[in-house]
């Protein structure tokens, strides 16, 4: 998990990388979480492959409020009330690809909204591993 590793001891910057770890999702989590840091997890191989599902999953895996209203305008308000009392946050995105190819539009502005949040200057630390493959994304930096 050297590439994560890196991020959690902040030898790598917040961001949107690509990461190919084949570690199981539980041993990534644990891994996060004793570091200090948040978790979250969204499948995009099992249902987030659309706009609407995507913003459930993300809502639900880093535990946004009931009243999260499920656009790209609440996500973007609710990432910015993540983490409190950690280190930092880590979203795992498995399956990125499926979105990015069935709504070309939506993962755009979806990674828009992602990295606004990482790149904020206020809150903990946000980084997203993209992981899985998918469309090339230029710019986009790799852990491996």
């Amino acid at each position: 998990m050297s590439g994560l590793a890196a991020v959690l001891a902040g030898h790598e910057p917040p961001g949107i990388h690509l990461w190919h770890g084949g570690f199981d999702v539980d041993d990534v989590r644990h891994t996060v979480e004793h570091a200090g840091w948040g978790f979250g997890h969204v499948d995009g191989w099992t249902g987030a492959d659309t706009k609407a599902a995507f913003l459930v999953a993300v809502g639900e895996a880093l535990g946004f409020p009931d009243h999260y209203g499920r656009n790209f305008d609440a996500l973007a308000d609710c990432l910015h009330d993540i983490g409190s009392g950690s280190d930092g946050v880590v979203l795992l995105w498995d399956g990125w690809g499926t979105l990015a190819r069935a709504d070309e539009r939506a993962f755009s502005v979806a990674l828009s909204v992602l990295g606004s949040r990482v790149n904020a200057d206020r809150g903990v630390p946000f980084s997203v591993l993209l992981r899985g493959e998918g469309p090339p994304l230029p710019g986009t930096t790799s852990l491996d």
